[in-house]
């Protein structure tokens, strides 16, 4: 089987894809926040333009991350121990309560790129705002990660896994 036939049955399986990808709103977040910081401090609307860019797609590629996420759920459940059962429902709930955040940054990101044409005045405030927002998602998607590295990780773990919800509700 050629290298390209293995990648390519890889790629079918969503497990793989959500690992492959998963980093892409991390980092994106990360270096296009420090791009616009940078945009905002030159004063350069053309930098500005293409860091909200970045931060768009950035916060927009969180979508396909989720997706594959949710579509890998069942097999990874089934090859986790109790303990990684525990952090992957983790994983999955703080997912879920906050895959908002990115989408609003998306669009966010996308009416700085646009408001300005019109209102000039408002390039630096929303640039700003976004750049906090920014970073305050690149947070989120830090502490979304940190269970999704303890499911299949032993040697990450330092600690007991978290009660699910359901035993939390038995109490």
């Amino acid at each position: 089987m050629s290298g390209i036939q293995i990648l390519l049955d890889h790629l079918k399986q969503p497990e793989y894809v959500h690992v492959l990808i998963n980093h892409a709103p991390i980092f994106g977040l990360l270096m296009s926040a420090v791009a616009l910081f940078i945009a905002i401090v030159l004063r350069s609307r053309p930098a500005r333009v293409t860091a909200l860019a970045v931060v768009c797609l950035s916060a927009a590629s969180a979508w396909p991350v989720y997706h594959y996420g949710e579509e890998s759920y069942d097999r990874i459940k089934s090859m986790s121990d109790s303990a990684g059962e525990k952090w992957l429902d983790e994983h999955q709930r703080r997912a879920e309560e906050f895959i908002w955040a990115y989408y609003v940054l998306a669009v966010l990101a996308a009416v700085a790129i646009a408001v300005p044409s019109n209102m000039p005045r408002t390039d630096t405030a929303l640039s700003i705002t976004i750049l906090v927002l920014a970073l305050v998602t690149f947070a989120i998607s830090g502490w979304i990660a940190f269970p999704g590295g303890q499911i299949r990780h032993k040697e990450f773990r330092t600690g007991p896994p978290p009660e699910s919800t359901s035993e939390k509700n038995h109490e």
